[in-house]
């Protein structure tokens, strides 16, 4: 086996172990803070997706939030939401989630012949309605929902990364990405359930439409903050149901904005019986 000691800016390779009893198979991504891994459990005989802070990245700060979403999301347990197998916090900081196949809806919305159909879409509302609900109910806030963070397979949508997880309050101004950010998100205000249901807004505004609701969104530049989403029916012909439903997560004011109840009840009958 290959050792980890000879890895090129700190990444490991095809043999090295990321953690006891963990082979890397590949890397898959490199965040500012993160690194993330495919990965052969040795004991459960698996794949697996290993996050592991990086060798110069080593600050409190991320390890103690890499910590926070291993934690939370070994107490979660939901159908539409990534499954922790493990945390561990020496030799180094790492988080063992399951593998999970599909494609993100990010790569959906892009790589489809024609956009998705307005069923479709709400059927993954749906589902993201249920793991958010479930999420609320443990005290938690996504805060980071968005295409490239939900994947589905064989129609299955698993809500993942976790990482800017916290309870309700107040959040640094641009915490998240800008593109989906809530107004509250953008100004550094204080984050409650209507957060993410602006997300989940923001998420199947794009999956209707193919484009962000504020694609001039930017670092130090948050329009969101400045002005309405457009309506989705500039973009899309849809149901009049379900169009409402979209332009109210999209609400500047989040006392306007449904509930994850009845954005779930809204987008349930648009798909009907």
């Amino acid at each position: 086996m290959s050792s980890s000691n000879g890895a090129v800016n700190g990444l490991l390779h095809e043999g090295d172990r990321v953690a006891s009893g963990y082979e890397v198979i590949a890397h898959l991504s490199r965040g500012t803070a993160l690194d993330v891994y495919d990965a052969w459990s040795l004991e459960r005989d698996c794949r697996c997706v290993v996050k592991v802070v990086r060798p110069d990245r080593r600050a409190p700060r991320v390890r103690r939030r890499l910590v926070q979403e291993g934690e939370l999301l070994l107490e979660l347990v939901h159908p539409n939401i990534v499954r922790a197998y493990e945390l561990r916090r020496r030799p180094r900081t790492v988080v063992i989630l399951e593998t999970l196949g599909g494609e993100t809806v990010e790569h959906m919305i892009h790589s489809a012949p024609r956009r998705l159909a307005i069923a479709d879409v709400a059927h993954l509302g749906l589902q993201i309605c249920s793991a958010i609900g479930y999420l609320h109910g443990r005290g938690y806030l996504h805060l980071d929902l968005k295409p490239s963070n939900v994947i589905v397979q064989s129609g299955q949508a698993r809500v993942i990364d976790l990482s800017l997880a916290r309870k309700p309050g107040p959040v640094p101004r641009g915490m998240g990405s800008p593109p989906y950010l809530a107004p509250e998100q953008a100004r550094g205000g204080r984050a409650t359930e209507a957060t993410d249901v602006w997300g989940i807004g923001a998420t199947l505004y794009e999956a209707a439409t193919g484009d962000w609701p504020f694609p001039d969104a930017e670092r130090r530049n948050y329009p969101q903050g400045e002005r309405r989403a457009p309506s989705l029916a500039e973009s899309r012909r849809a149901p009049s149901r379900f169009t409402s439903a979209i332009d109210g997560c999209l609400a500047p004011d989040p006392s306007e904005r449904p509930s994850v109840v009845e954005l779930a009840d809204e987008l349930d009958a648009v798909i009907g019986p």
